[in-house]
């Protein structure tokens, strides 16, 4: 089944615990150590725009880019809470385009792991680089193979919410390095009314409240430092720098999520080494 379609009503409420207005914080910082004070930045994966407004926030001109219709419309009902000027794309990430360059791409929330392929993440790579600014920064996070490995391996959680609940089966295919996670999570009718009539798989009646049932299946790819920064090489682009989410330190064999700065790189030497045009040219 495809990622984040009836889970999107909910994804909010599940994710409460992620430290947004911190993380923003701190890319914002960032970007603006490496030299990214304002322009245009593309959120790549940027599900409910959480992170695309914040960032809209701090004064960065947003396009968020995803591949869930779901999670683009709450994210457009924030834009007209906020009234941000944020340009949406339903596309996907591995072949998204844009009208021209930004001056920075970020991707939050380990949305690179579901690229399960290396050669398709090098290719989201390449596009990155592409639509970059010359010397643009691309700033993204990403799962570690140790925590999934190490942490979170084989096992199951499960959480109430009242209105929503979920039950999370993980299992982690190490010699694949592949994470898979089946969701199965009951939504209280009045909260699942954006769902096509009949969605739910089975219907549940608690305390006089319909509560109907949905399940997603979700597939994530383990990588190591070492291997991300290949494919940034591969694909043209610099690597600069690679931080501990949770430290905020240099990141190291345990970290479970890394942060990322890699710099654009080919364009202004290619604008340099572009022969003059003489007399007469055209």
């Amino acid at each position: 089944m495809e990622a984040y379609t009836s889970f999107a009503s909910v994804y909010d409420t599940f994710m409460d615990n992620v430290p947004y207005e911190e993380w923003g914080e701190y890319i914002h910082s960032l970007l603006c150590r490496y030299g990214v004070k304002d322009g245009i930045v593309l959120d790549l994966g940027c599900g409910t725009g959480n992170m695309t407004e914040i960032l809209a926030g701090y004064g960065y001109d947003m396009i968020g880019v995803d591949n869930s219709e779901d999670m683009l419309e709450l994210a457009m009902e924030k834009r007209l809470a906020s009234g941000y000027d944020i340009l949406y794309l339903l596309q996907d990430m591995r072949e998204f385009e844009l009208y021209g360059t930004v001056r920075a791409v970020v991707s939050v929330c380990d949305s690179v792991n579901y690229i399960t392929e290396s050669e398709e993440l090098a290719e989201v790579f390449r596009l990155v680089n592409n639509y970059l600014d010359p010397g643009g920064i691309f700033l993204f996070d990403f799962n570690t193979e140790y925590k999934y490995r190490e942490v979170m391996g084989d096992c199951t959680i499960a959480e109430d919410r009242g209105v929503c609940s979920f039950i999370w089966d993980n299992c982690y295919y190490e010699e694949e390095r592949i994470n898979e996670y089946d969701l199965t999570f009951f939504i209280r009718e009045d909260m699942a009314s954006g769902q096509d009539e009949g969605a739910g798989e089975d219907d549940t009646e608690e305390n006089g409240a319909l509560y109907r049932k949905y399940t997603e299946t979700h597939f994530q790819r383990g990588y190591t430092l070492e291997e991300i920064r290949e494919l940034l090489s591969s694909a043209g682009l610099v690597f600069q720098a690679a931080y501990d989410m949770d430290t905020r330190e240099a990141a190291g064999e345990t970290s479970e999520r890394i942060c990322v700065i890699a710099r654009e790189h080919g364009k202004q030497m290619a604008v340099e080494a572009k022969p003059a045009q003489t007399a007469g040219e055209v």
